[in-house]
This record gives C-alpha cells, structure tokens and sequence, in this order.
C-alpha cells in the first residue's frame, strides 16, 4: 500500500472517531438531562415531606409562635408605654409668668400697686382639667401717707405664697379659650418701713430696713383667664399663652396705722406660659 493510501486511510479512521465520540457525548448528555428531572423532583418531594413532617416543620411552627409573641410583647409594650412613659411626659404641667398687682378693697390707704412673678407645676388630668402647685412673689408700695405714719421713709410690702390651684380650661378643643381657676394655701406677708442712711462702701445713701412686721396664715383666690395655644400642625400643641386676674385674700391680723398688716386684698394680673 502506497503512503498516499495509507494517509488517505488514518484521515478516515480519524473522522469516524471523532464523530463516534461526538456522538457519545451528546447520548450521555441527553441522558442525564433526562434523569436529572426526576431526580430532582424526588429529592425535592422528599425534602418538602420532610419540612412539613419532621424538624423543619417544628422550626416553623416555633418561628410562628415566636412571631406570635413578637407581636404581643410588642403591644405589651406599646401599652406599658402609654400607662407610664405617655402619663410621665403629657400629663405634667409647668407653668412661669409676671404681672401686676392692683389693690382693692379697704387696703387701699395700706398698700399700693406692686409686680408678682408665678411659678408652678402639677398635673393635667385630662384636657379640660389640671391641677397645680403655685409659688407666688408680690412686690407691692406702701402708701406714702402710711409711710410716714410708721416713721419710715420709704417702704414695701412682700407676700410670699405656696397654694394648691385647680385649672377648669372651659373649651379644651379650641385654640382659644376661656379657663377658671382659684385655690388656697400659705401665705406670708412682711409690711418693712426703711430709712434712709450714709453710706455704702461708695459713699452713696441706703435704705435701711427700720421696722418690719410679719404675719403667716392661710388665704385664697380665684379668677379667669385666656389661654392661646401655641405651635402644632393643627394648632394642637401642649404649649398654651396665658393671661388671667385672680381676686386674692388674705386673711392677716387686724391692721393699725403702723404695721400695715390687717386683711389684704389683692388682684394680680399674670401674663405667661403654661404647658
């Protein structure tokens, strides 16, 4: 045989070959695409049988009751929340205002116009009903006629006090309203008579507190007042302006020409902020 046929030859075996194996391997690869399949879908009937029977089936159920309780701790919460943390923060009330004081009655010829600062804090039980603790300062003139009476020069009259103070707001639902309001407590008035003295430490004249006469008892009042609530997308904010006259009595030992003590009556006009 020639070395032409015989070339001729191995380029056939070789062609046969390589189809031959080309044809295996699409055989085998057409059989395993078809077996995968059920292979597959066994194993996936299996798997999901054994999720919904066995340990994955109890995994699910302890996910679902831990989700259970979830959500219950989580109103739990929320309603722990609104007992105590909500009553904590929404239900105190603070307030802090100035004004003046007018006199009125038969003190007049004992004690004159003056300036009161307020401060207080308590509870608002709901939106139409508060209750507060108020501490009070008034700074009122002695009449000059009185003054000199006493053997003064100059003097004042302090009154100090600490009363319980229901707030009644008469229309919690608009920005604007009206309130009532009025209570009773402690209430200690100094009537001090000063003179004038040389000198301080740069030369300048002083008075000098030469006579004072104190009292401590029980007293009240009672008044009304305008409230505007401040801030709020729908003017519902908790900050409210308010500016309100109360009637206040106090009920001191009799009064003479010189301790200026006696029953004082009193209407403080109070311009601030409660919320």
């Amino acid at each position: 045989m020639s070395s032409s046929h015989w070339k001729s030859l191995m380029q056939r075996v070789g062609f046969l070959c390589g189809a031959a194996m080309i044809a295996a391997g699409f055989a085998s690869a057409q059989s395993v695409s078809s077996s995968n399949p059920s292979t597959f879908s066994t194993n996936e009937s299996s798997s999901l049988q054994y999720v919904s029977d066995g340990a994955f089936g109890d995994a699910s159920a302890l996910s679902g009751a831990a989700a259970a309780l979830g959500s219950g701790g989580g109103a739990g919460a929320a309603q722990y929340e609104r007992k105590t943390g909500t009553f904590s923060v929404n239900h105190l009330a603070f307030e802090a205002g100035g004004g003046f004081n007018a006199p009125i009655g038969n003190d007049t010829p004992y004690i004159t116009w003056g300036g009161n600062f307020t401060a207080g804090g308590g509870l608002n039980f709901n939106k139409r009903f508060s209750l507060l603790g108020e501490f009070q300062f008034m700074d009122n003139k002695l009449p000059g006629a009185f003054v000199a009476a006493g053997g003064g020069q100059g003097g004042n009259a302090h009154i100090i006090s600490l009363t319980a103070d229901p707030v009644i707001d008469l229309f919690p639902a608009h920005v604007t309203s009206i309130y009532a309001t009025g209570g009773f407590g402690y209430y200690h008035k100094s009537t001090n008579f000063t003179v004038e003295e040389c000198c301080d430490f740069y030369g300048y004249p002083v008075n000098v507190t030469a006579n004072s006469f104190t009292s401590n008892q029980l007293g009240t009042n009672i008044g009304l007042g305008i409230s505007h609530r401040l801030g709020g997308v729908y003017g519902d904010g908790k900050m409210k302006l308010f500016a309100e006259a109360r009637y206040t009595y106090i009920h001191t030992p009799a009064i003479t020409e010189t301790n200026g003590l006696g029953t004082t009556e009193l209407l403080p006009v109070t311009l601030g902020l409660r919320f």
